[in-house]
């Protein structure tokens, strides 16, 4: 029983992990479309960009943890 409690918490902080992640890659989206439109230099536009995929794949990683891949 204490191990379910401890499985469930564990699944409620990753839930509250990527949701938070999910809305700095949704932040980070929205400041390199600012980016874009004032016309920042590259070299600034690439970092935000790479900043803004490492999310992604934290995001996914997490996804994967949240809802295991389960092969019928």
């Amino acid at each position: 029983m204490a191990r379910r409690m401890s499985d469930d918490q564990d699944q409620a902080e990753l839930r509250v992990k990527l949701a938070r992640l999910e809305l700095e890659h949704e932040d980070y989206d929205h400041a390199i479309d600012a980016m874009v439109n004032q016309g920042v230099d590259a070299l600034r536009l690439q970092r935000f960009k790479k900043k803004k995929l490492a999310l992604k794949d934290e995001i996914t990683k997490l996804h994967a943890r949240i809802i295991p891949n389960i092969i019928a």
